[in-house]
């Protein structure tokens, strides 16, 4: 019997060693399997992350791009600003110049050029002895107005009809001229 038991017990371990190599082939594939199943998820992930790193990366430079334009236009609205608001303090310095009832004369002619007839001329009245010789000479009434500075007012059809022509004026319809000017100046 120990030979019948030899080749039985010879049997199983055959048996045994096969199934085995059966489950150790088999779990070497089940193994390999989730390895590349495992690589193939790691590359589509780091995929994703270069791809969401780059977008982010895209975003931050154009949001910074975007700030240091913003950044540079308030900086240059704020320097023609200051330079508009030294244009003006410029032309109420002009007022103080003695040559001024000269520049007040001339912004008076060119607004009377625009008005067919003419009643009368309103200035502030601090330039009234500016303007008085002129006026009389031309035989226009000369009137006073505190709330107009740096010009004069040309009056006609009791009222209803006026030109103002003052510096301040014209700075603000010659400014979008100027200030591009100003601009192309500072930064080119």
């Amino acid at each position: 019997m120990t030979k019948l038991a030899d080749i039985l017990q010879e049997e199983v371990l055959e048996e045994i060693n096969t199934l085995l190599a059966d489950a150790d082939s088999e779990a070497e594939a089940v193994l390999s399997e989730a390895r590349e199943k495992g690589s193939a998820r790691l590359a589509a992930h780091r995929r994703k992350t270069e791809a969401w790193v780059r977008l982010a990366t895209q975003r931050a430079q154009s949001a910074a791009a975007l700030a240091l334009s913003t950044a540079r236009m308030q900086a240059r609205g704020e320097a023609i600003a200051r330079i508009r608001q030294e244009a003006l303090e410029e032309l109420h310095a002009a007022g103080r110049r003695p040559d001024y009832g000269k520049v007040l004369e001339a912004l008076a002619e060119e607004a009377v050029k625009a008005m067919e007839t003419v009643e009368a001329v309103t200035v502030h009245p601090d330039d009234e002895g500016r303007l008085r010789a002129w006026a009389e000479a031309k035989g226009i009434e000369l009137l006073t107005d505190p709330d107009l500075h740096l010009g004069v007012r040309v009056l006609a059809e009791g009222g209803k009809r006026w030109v103002e022509n003052s510096l301040p004026q014209r700075l603000d319809r010659a400014w979008d001229t100027l200030a591009a000017r100003v601009a192309q100046l500072l930064w080119e």
